[in-house]
């Protein structure tokens, strides 16, 4: 009697089980479906004309799909085409240059964190890890008043410092995570055969948390490609400006050029989204072997 109760028992917490499953199973299926759906909407309204984009109600499917779209941004012999990929090269300059420091101040920031004990260590870093306590539009103000006063407003060093500065808290936490789960044993043995702390660090810790600094890269990059209220105060000029605010030249007062505008947009987010294919591996490891401490 007893076995068969234990039977059923089990039989019950496999069938509740397979139902947890299944229903989880369902729910990222919708995650999935509501994430890619507005990437989905957005490609085919790029392939649109514009006056297939306005028809109501709206077609899945253009019955004539174009490329034109694209072809208008990326023909550097328009004026389109031309203002397109100005915005884009400002775009590609300012994040790599961002993120470029942030992994040069970064890199020795976290390691000075993880490996040092100096008086005030533990509030200096929870000092940096502050300002992501607030949110990024209240240093607007200040900010615009602090690059005005250094001559910096209608440059792309505004946007370079000012990201930087958003970008480097984090960057600096996701590193010295890492560097913590480094045995320190490593450059301790490689000081023993004759290496400096700065050869120890360079050829035994460098290597090792190259996900860690490739995560952090990505999430600069990603940062200061994406980000609009400050380029959008910051830049008044039309040559300097970065592609989240040059696209708003598809709206004007009578009519927004929505096929345009969703070719842009598209077009906008195939560096990140290819940047984030690539290094995808690295990234995960990264978060993984940070946030847990052995």
């Amino acid at each position: 009697m007893s076995t068969f109760t234990a039977s059923q028992d089990r039989a019950v917490a496999r069938t509740s089980f397979d139902g947890w499953r299944w229903g989880g199973r369902l729910f990222l299926v919708f995650l999935v479906g509501f994430t890619v759906m507005p990437m989905a909407w957005m490609l085919i309204t790029s392939l649109k004309t514009g006056f297939a984009a306005m028809q109501y109600p709206p077609q899945w499917w253009p019955t004539e799909p174009t490329l034109d779209n694209y072809w208008r941004l990326l023909d550097p012999r328009g004026q389109v085409g031309q203002d397109f990929l100005r915005y884009f090269g400002n775009s590609v300059w300012v994040s790599v240059a961002t993120t470029v420091l942030a992994v040069v101040v970064a890199v020795p920031a976290a390691y000075a964190f993880s490996r040092f004990r100096f008086p005030g260590r533990t509030f200096l870093f929870f000092a940096v890890l502050l300002r992501n306590m607030f949110p990024a539009v209240i240093f607007l103000v200040p900010l615009f008043i602090l690059m005005r006063w250094l001559g910096l407003v209608n440059t792309h060093g505004s946007l370079i410092l000012t990201y930087l500065t958003f970008g480097l808290p984090l960057a600096i936490w996701l590193l010295k995570g890492f560097y913590d789960n480094i045995p320190i044993q490593l450059e301790q043995a490689a000081r023993i055969d004759g290496a400096t702390r700065f050869q120890a660090f360079f050829y035994i810790v460098m290597p090792l948390s190259t996900p860690g600094i490739i995560a952090t890269s990505i999430y600069s990059f990603i940062g200061a490609w994406n980000e609009y209220i400050y380029a959008y105060t910051f830049l008044t000029r039309h040559d300097q400006m970065t592609l989240p605010v040059g696209i708003q030249r598809f709206f004007s007062e009578n009519a927004t050029d929505w096929p345009g505008l969703m070719a842009a947009t598209f077009l906008m987010s195939v560096p990140v989204v290819v940047l984030f294919l690539v290094l995808q591996r690295y990234f995960v490891r990264a978060l993984a072997e940070g946030a847990v401490k052995h």
